[in-house]
């Protein structure tokens, strides 16, 4: 398989005064794999150290002398270790973090040996360490499961991928296409973007040995749950976890977490879950300028998993001879993927520099009904999402909200095929609003950015 990541590492791997490289993410998203790559695809030679399968080395790392610490390592491992021709990978960092601070060394002392550090719960690591981190020192990457145009080249559909990367508002995707990438949108919708339970899909792997296979990595994120040790309940975090799957696209209410859990112990096990990479924060933005986290509230908060798999592990999606169809699913359950999906896509279209992607979503205050799904900034403009689970519904609270901030430019996601049209109407207020929609299926989501940014008709015309 290929993963869109490895572009930026090897990018990283020649950059003039390359840093150690942290990589972020959750177990299981492919963060070993992708250094392995890295080495085969750029010809260097692998050291890789796992400190929780050896723990003993992380005393090497104890010298601020990095030429003594590749020779004690060579010694350690029986290989001579030359940084001119190397790349030295310290996986599962989390359990030595002291070593974390010994980065700086290598970056001060022994620039032409590239790092890569990478690890799970590797931020509760950062947020308790006693020692000084390396700042400036240090370039961090985040990690996030397949998106759907890696799954679609795990399954050998590059003519369609092409196809999909190609789009342009200003042109018109065939038929055949969007029929195409539907289909493979729904398998995707089942699968999800775990790289095990890709890599058994492609093989051909049976619907219901996928879905056990989702069902296990659960497991193994349950199983980390004991390495909160002093922070939280096992109890409490499935509960909210669940939780979070039952609230997909909703405000995560804390006092509706679970019988017997306290607000202040929800509140906690989502922050804690959210460290952990299990998922990810929706903040509230007032969405009044750029930048969107210049306006956030904390006491509004929705939540999306780490993956859709995890989801149907939670809600135990049947799959025996066939993954059923998105559309044979119970209305809610489809609500609840969509939203799923659409969050997990927007945040593999953003940087994954430092702690990854934000994501943002606004609703009216007061009492009043009314919501924008997600939003996004894009240079200097805010561009609100409106979800669409099928293939049409009101845009109401849209209009009102383009009326309000002034904006020229929103995307609608639903099932039709894409396009691009002038919104002219007036709001229940009755104020007249003007701007232009920009219709995608949720299988165009990962490209968003190079659709936006290229959307000629906007950049030439934009909309009062």
């Amino acid at each position: 398989m290929k993963r869109v990541a490895l572009n930026s590492l090897l990018e990283w791997l020649d950059e003039p005064g390359r840093r150690p490289l942290v990589l972020r993410g959750a177990r299981q998203v492919g963060k070993t794999w992708l250094v392995r790559e890295l080495a085969r695809a750029s010809g260097r030679e692998l050291v890789e150290i796992n400190f929780e399968r050896d723990p003993g080395l992380r005393h090497l790392f104890a010298s601020n002398d990095t030429r003594r610490i590749l020779g004690e390592l060579s010694l350690a491992l029986g290989r001579e270790i030359a940084a001119e021709s190397s790349l030295l990978f310290l996986d599962e960092i989390q359990a030595a973090g002291e070593v974390l601070a010994s980065l700086r060394w290598f970056y001060e002392a022994l620039p032409t040996l590239p790092v890569v550090a990478a690890g799970s719960l590797l931020e509760f690591t950062l947020a308790e360490h006693s020692f000084s981190m390396p700042v400036g020192r240090v370039s961090f990457r985040h990690i996030e499961p397949m998106g759907f145009s890696e799954f679609l080249e795990a399954h050998g559909q590059d003519v369609l991928l092409r196809t999909l990367q190609a789009w342009r508002t200003s042109e018109t995707l065939s038929s055949a296409a969007h029929e195409s990438a539907t289909h493979w949108f729904q398998r995707y919708a089942m699968v999800g973007g775990m790289p095990a339970v890709v890599a058994m899909d492609a093989a051909g792997g049976a619907p219901r040995r996928c879905r056990e296979l989702q069902r296990e990595l659960v497991a193994t994120f349950r199983a980390d749950f004991a390495k909160y040790r002093g922070r939280m309940d096992q109890s409490v975090l499935d509960t909210v976890l669940r939780a979070i799957a039952g609230s997909l696209g909703q405000k995560f209410v804390y006092a509706q977490s679970g019988d017997g859990i306290k607000q202040h112990q929800s509140k906690r096990a989502l922050e804690l879950l959210a460290s952990a990479r299990l998922c990810h924060l929706v903040r509230y933005s007032a969405a009044h300028g750029v930048p969107l986290g210049a306006e956030v509230k904390d006491t509004f908060r929705k939540a999306v998993l780490l993956d859709v798999g995890i989801l149907h592990a939670l809600v135990g999606t049947p799959a025996d001879l066939a993954f059923p169809r998105v559309e044979a699913l119970p209305p809610a359950l489809r609500g609840q993927i969509a939203d799923q999906l659409l969050g997990q896509q927007l945040r593999l279209s953003d940087e994954a520099v430092g702690d990854g992607p934000e994501l943002y979503y606004w609703q009216r205050e007061g009492g009043r009904p009314g919501e924008i799904d997600y939003l996004v900034q894009r240079d200097a403009q805010i561009v609100p999402i409106e979800l669409k689970a099928g293939a049409a519904g009101a845009m109401k609270s849209l209009h009102q909200f383009m009326f309000d901030r002034s904006l020229s430019r929103a995307v609608r996601v639903d099932t039709n095929p894409p396009s691009t049209m002038t919104v002219s109407v007036q709001t229940t207020q009755q104020n007249p609003v003007s701007y232009r929609l920009v219709s995608v299926p949720a299988y165009l989501v990962w490209n968003l950015s190079a659709i936006l940014r290229d959307d000629s008709d906007f950049s030439r015309a934009p909309l009062a």
